[in-house]
């Protein structure tokens, strides 16, 4: 079992989205330049993100996209699913035919480990993730490391004051 890139991309995407879009719609190939995921891959994933009403988009000069929830209310199980990415450590789907059309001695260990997976990115929200990369930002500061982060310091600095939180620019 693990989560391919669809999903991690996805996510990322996500994150990135969520981090600037208080400054306007964000365009694709922005976040394409900052994580490093291809346009094209960008656009079919977001294609689905907007189909599952996680996204807007907005035409035009000035356009991009934008969060159709409010962070809080998107989890990171709601972002795997919007891109069809599969999230099963059975080895049968589900389908309980694992060993020559019978159920494997392992089924159940797999199946409880799917529950235990959903609900760990169900309780999971854009939310959060926004907020540690805010934290790992100040982290980064305080070391004075914040060369590794310097990309992302606008964008974090901007979404911080939205919420009324200072970030300095060192």
């Amino acid at each position: 079992m693990r989560l391919t890139t669809k999903g991690r991309f996805a996510v990322t995407a996500m994150v990135d989205l969520a981090l600037r879009e208080h400054a306007g719609p964000v365009t694709l190939a922005g976040i394409s330049e900052r994580q490093r995921i291809s346009l094209s891959y960008l656009e079919q994933l977001f294609g689905k993100l907007r189909r599952h009403e996680l996204v807007e988009s907005v035409r035009g000069p000035g356009g991009g996209y934008s969060l159709a929830r409010r962070m809080a209310d998107i989890s990171v199980a709601d972002i795997i699913y919007a891109v069809d990415e599969p999230l099963d450590a059975t080895q049968c789907k589900g389908k309980e035919n694992c060993l020559d059309d019978h159920r494997c001695l392992t089924h159940d260990l797999w199946a409880n480990l799917n529950i235990h997976m959903v609900e760990y990115l169900d309780s999971v929200t854009l939310h959060d993730l926004v907020s540690q990369q805010r934290d790992r930002l100040r982290r980064a500061q305080e070391d004075g490391h914040i060369g590794v982060l310097r990309d992302q310091r606008p964008a974090l600095a901007k979404t911080a004051r939205a919420q009324g939180e200072t970030i300095t620019n060192s």
